[in-house]
């Protein structure tokens, strides 16, 4: 927590299950790489040494809330959710392996809190009915993360236009679950609307454990923050027009009507008197028309702006 808030995140998440929540079958592995070397596991045993009770989740929100970072957790119950709100948490989230489990989204949806749903693996339809229940309980506060079930993911399985597909198709925000190597992915998704990004994080990419060789350290993650930041800054708005900064080019960049040559009083302005050069001051090429064919009420010399009040 203290390394994510020094790294810029905005919020930590863990993780409050019950592994015999979702693990029956104790002969059922899980293989990853781990410091350089393939590993296969008990899921059962490789959960357990991980769960968090709730003296444990209280500590960790209280650290949370000294470092000025946002705790949240993912339950895997009704007793899971019950907990986080004892806590406080202003959000939930809803992992990809449970998008199904309808009753615990419904849940969710009747908390009151914002929920956040990660759609790893799923079918449209399977989204679709996920959304469905938990608007059905009147709860309108819903984020959808694109994500890809893949640890880590493929550059090519990334899929990041499902983020913006995911906005249009159900009409809420969107984010990304970040299971790629490296920031590039979490980068481009804010470019393409992202709101909400998550991404594994560890002290060190070679500690031992399932996520920790695609995880973000803490320098990678603090690059990450700070690219998000410049990208959302340069995103800035869809009004098409001048910037504040562009007011001066305008000026200095734009071109104007000029005389080509030296003209005297009562000169007629004929195709070859008019050519356009810097400033932009004055009368913009897109209008010569309305100076052709008009009489100069004063002498110009060549490369003089013309200007209305100088002619007749």
């Amino acid at each position: 927590i203290t390394a994510a808030a020094g790294a810029g995140a905005t919020a930590v998440k863990f993780q409050n299950y019950r592994t015999e929540d979702f693990v029956r079958d104790r002969s059922l592995t899980h293989n990853y790489r781990s410091q350089g070397r393939d590993v296969t596991e008990s899921q059962y045993h490789m959960f357990k040494r991980c769960e968090l009770n709730v003296a444990q989740l209280a500590g960790l929100c209280e650290h949370c809330r000294a470092c000025g970072v946002m705790f949240h957790s993912t339950p895997t119950s009704e007793s899971g959710i019950r907990d986080l709100r004892e806590l406080g948490v202003p959000v939930l989230k809803n992992g990809s392996d449970y998008l199904t489990h309808l009753p615990l989204i419904r849940a969710m949806g009747e908390s009151g809190l914002p929920t956040v749903l990660s759609t790893g693996m799923a079918t449209l339809a399977e989204i679709d009915d996920a959304v469905l229940a938990f608007r059905a309980t009147g709860n309108a506060q819903l984020i959808l993360l694109h994500c890809t079930s893949s640890y880590p993911t493929a550059p090519a399985e990334t899929n990041l236009r499902r983020i913006p597909a995911l906005a249009r198709a159900f009409n809420c925000p969107t984010g990304f679950s970040d299971h790629t190597a490296g920031v590039t992915a979490s980068i481009s998704a804010v470019a393409l609307g992202a709101c909400w990004i998550e991404k594994h994080f560890t002290l060190d990419k070679s500690l031992p454990g399932p996520d920790h060789a695609f995880s973000a350290d803490p320098a990678e993650f603090a690059e990450l923050v700070s690219a998000v930041r410049t990208v959302e800054a340069q995103l800035g708005n869809s009004n098409i027009g001048p910037t504040a900064g562009e007011q001066a080019g305008r000026r200095d960049f734009r071109l104007s009507c000029v005389a080509a040559r030296d003209l005297d009083v009562g000169e007629t302005l004929e195709e070859g008197d008019v050519i356009f050069a810097r400033p932009g001051t004055g009368i913009s090429p897109r209008d010569v028309g309305i100076v052709m064919g008009r009489r100069t009420k004063k002498a110009l010399r060549a490369g003089d702006l013309i200007e209305m009040g100088g002619l007749e």
